[in-house]
């Protein structure tokens, strides 16, 4: 059997496992949230998963599951840190199928192939699903890998609450978790010689690409941030205050919505207003107060910049603010390590993405951290259309193991 003959089957196999927990029959979507029944379900799949191939798993204090093949302690004294591969299990609200699965399941894979093989590496490999990474539950993206950094303070992270209230801590007390234990974790982090999350591709540049190319290299992921603008009104009759005598905040929102839509265009970044919150909310009523959120991104920092200036200049003519929530610079990948894997994997593209991932975080907490993206033909992420062909993501796994072959090191 082939090389990318194994990878499909292996990734048929451990995919029809997966592929319905958490799965909204109604909708096709993915409703797997942190420290929730469904995240539960995932995390004694991945336990389960790796138990299959051998490996050892260890969770370290803030719920990361770590699979090893070879001692990464030992390793790491020995100054030759280990190899992390894999991704994430949870979604967003309805998300799509293959958005952090997909690392993990090639990982798992690529892993098993090596084992069969023959393989002895002379790095250890680790599997790694992170925690929380799109915050869907407690509104902090990448909160595992947060965590285990040290940029998420554990105060913070305990504090985070639902919708229904219920915060980060309680919820990890009835998972079976102890959130006394959170914070950073030098001594996972000290493990780590290189991480390579592999990752559907969020967009259409494999897909449009002149070259059919399954597979491409992480070079950065571009700078983005989040602001929250109010506009200021007068509550009043909708049926009865004449149109001249109103002061609907609701029609300064709009018109820094179209803005955001304009500025984005004319300076090449991407800009949406996907949160908006309406006081008092009624639909008889004159909003007096409207809030929104304002997410922008781009590949030139200062291209975001001049985006958000227009946006606060339009908000600004109605009476309005503009205040930045977050902010994050480019993260590039490491460069060495980019070249490096593109060319192993025989000059595929490299390219950039304007989605954070873990990798983000850990490339600016010092770590050597690449990505792989693998093809996404319709470019929808985030939603039930999210889709992979199965050839393509053999091709993934089959680059995950090259990797592997190289980064490692090892006779066969």
């Amino acid at each position: 059997m082939s090389s990318s003959a194994r990878s499909a089957a292996g990734f048929r196999r451990l995919w029809s496992d997966l592929q319905d927990l958490g799965r909204d029959p109604g909708t096709g979507g993915y409703r797997r949230f942190a420290w929730s029944a469904e995240d539960a379900a995932l995390r004694e799949w991945f336990a389960g998963a790796v138990a299959a191939r051998g490996l050892d798993l260890v969770v370290d204090r803030n719920g990361n599951q770590w699979a090893w093949w070879g001692d990464p302690d030992a390793a790491a004294a020995a100054g030759r840190p280990g190899v992390v591969v894999g991704s994430h299990l949870d979604s967003v609200p309805d998300g799509g199928a293959f958005d952090g699965p997909l690392g993990v399941v090639s990982a798992l894979v690529a892993v098993e192939m090596l084992r069969e093989s023959g393989f002895t590496p002379q790095r250890p490999i680790g599997v790694v699903n992170m925690v929380d990474e799109e915050g869907a539950r407690f509104g902090v993206a990448c909160a595992g890998s947060r965590l285990l950094t040290g940029v998420l303070h554990p105060d913070r992270a305990r504090g985070l609450t639902d919708a229904d209230g219920l915060s980060m801590a309680t919820a990890m007390r009835s998972a079976g978790q102890d959130p006394s234990h959170l914070g950073r974790d030098s001594e996972t982090l000290a493990r780590i010689g290189a991480f390579v999350e592999l990752h559907i591709e969020q967009g259409r540049l494999l897909a449009d690409a002149e070259k059919d190319t399954p597979v491409a290299v992480g070079s950065d992921i571009w700078p983005h941030g989040r602001w929250r603008f109010d506009v200021p009104g007068e509550a009043n009759h909708a049926g009865t205050t004449r149109l001249e005598d109103r002061e609907d905040a609701m029609l300064g929102f709009a018109a820094a919505v179209i803005a955001a839509r304009r500025s984005a265009k004319a300076h090449g970044c991407v800009a949406t207003v996907g949160k908006v919150a309406v006081t008092p909310g009624g639909v008889n009523a004159i909003p007096s107060a409207v809030s929104g959120w304002l997410d922008a991104r781009g590949a030139d920092a200062d291209a975001v910049r001049r985006v958000v200036a227009e946006v606060e200049e339009v908000t600004g003519e109605f009476g309005g603010r503009l205040a930045e929530e977050s902010w994050t610079p480019t993260t590039a990948f490491d460069p060495s390590l980019v070249r490096r894997l593109a060319t192993r994997l025989g000059g595929v593209p490299v390219i950039g993405t304007g989605a954070g991932h873990d990798a983000g975080i850990f490339a600016n907490a010092g770590l050597r951290t690449a990505m792989l993206f693998v093809r996404n033909p319709t470019g929808v992420s985030h939603s039930p259309a999210e889709w992979a062909t199965e050839a393509d993501c053999a091709a993934g796994i089959d680059a995950l193991h090259e990797v592997l072959l190289d980064l490692a090191g090892g006779v066969a």
